[in-house]
């Protein structure tokens, strides 16, 4: 198994890492693997050892949750599937966890490549679970032609512990971004919105989060509760619903300290902080450190694309709410801007 460069980029999500995905997908050496650990779920990393037929399951059966948002018309702008023109739906039998948001980032034919990935995962012997992702990374940097890996995913906080025990030889990105604009990006983003909605689900269950919720659990709540747990769902109960922007506050600095805290467990060559803000005011300095963390050279050509495809107007968006709104937005992010000082003198 070749061993290549390997780093992923950890946030809170709601930090520009769509865009930087972007941006790397169009580094010549990177094999830029968009929102995998987001596909695969905290599930799939299991501890202990998998046949590659595992492994591929992990990989290829389709996402529950993501189908059932799909069904009910509260897809995210991440799902980056062809509708039109996939074989698969989320009426008929899913789509293929790869296939919904990594593969499309990687071809135009993320169904052939699936067919072609299949049988080569899926004869792999017993191995353990990190073994088994880096010989997919491998694979996959061997059928691009690129000699670095760079995994990202929106909303990874609570996957740092597995990717620094698993992954040691690893680098770590903290990608981040200021908290009032995160989190009113968070609040209008369904996604988000959704999390909090299951948040306050358990809460009021007296369920840790994550846990089997069930027909029972959906008849003891109130209907706008109760009715999120359905299949397919009324997405009106996201879209419409009141959440005042605070509750977001109140994520991302959770987000932010959980994040921080995780990291700082990792040596420190290892782990490297950037800066959203930093990333739009000075693209070429900021996309050059990225490069040199991740092992690869910052191209002239590359970093013109790159500068390209972020955009600076995307700053500053909290700034327009009216005066009390941004005030309370603000206390409520105060703990994570102040971890964020603490660690980086942001």
């Amino acid at each position: 198994m070749t061993v290549r460069p390997l780093t992923f980029v950890v946030g809170t999500g709601r930090s520009g890492s769509t865009a930087l995905s972007r941006v790397l997908n169009q580094h010549p050496d990177v094999l830029s693997l968009n929102e995998l650990l987001a596909s695969v779920g905290l599930d799939g990393m299991p501890e202990g050892e998998l046949t590659g037929e595992e492994f591929w399951r992990l990989l290829a059966d389709p996402s529950p949750t993501f189908d059932r948002m799909i069904r009910s018309g509260a897809a995210i702008p991440e799902f980056l599937y062809p509708r039109s023109s996939g074989r698969f739906s989320a009426e008929a039998g899913g789509v293929p966890a790869l296939c919904l948001m990594v593969l499309p980032h990687l071809t135009d034919d993320p169904d052939g490549l699936l067919d072609e990935l299949a049988p080569r995962v899926s004869a792999w012997p017993r191995r353990p679970a990190e073994d088994q992702y880096r010989a997919f990374f491998a694979l996959l940097a061997d059928r691009f032609g690129r000699r670095a890996v760079v995994e990202r995913s929106g909303f990874s906080v609570r996957w740092v512990p597995r990717l620094r025990a698993g992954f040691p030889e690893a680098g770590l990105v903290h990608l981040y971004r200021g908290g009032p604009d995160c989190a009113l990006s968070m609040s209008r983003h369904t996604g988000f919105r959704l999390i909090v909605l299951l948040e306050e689900i358990y809460a009021a269950l007296g369920l840790e989060f994550g846990a089997e919720l069930t027909e029972e659990h959906a008849r003891s709540l109130p209907p706008d509760l109760g009715g999120l747990l359905a299949d397919p769902f009324d997405a009106r109960l996201v879209f419409d619903r009141a959440i005042p922007l605070p509750v977001f506050g109140a994520l991302w600095s959770r987000l932010v300290t959980e994040c921080l805290a995780e990291l700082e467990k990792a040596p420190e060559a290892s782990r490297m902080g950037l800066s959203y803000e930093n990333l739009l005011d000075a693209p070429e300095k900021e996309l050059s450190r990225l490069a040199s963390f991740a092992g690869v050279a910052p191209g002239p050509e590359w970093l013109a694309a790159g500068r390209a495809l972020l955009d600076p107007g995307r700053r500053g968006a909290a700034l327009r709410l009216p005066p009390s709104e941004l005030n309370a937005l603000r206390e409520a992010c105060g703990p994570g801007e102040r971890a964020l000082a603490e660690a980086y003198g942001a």
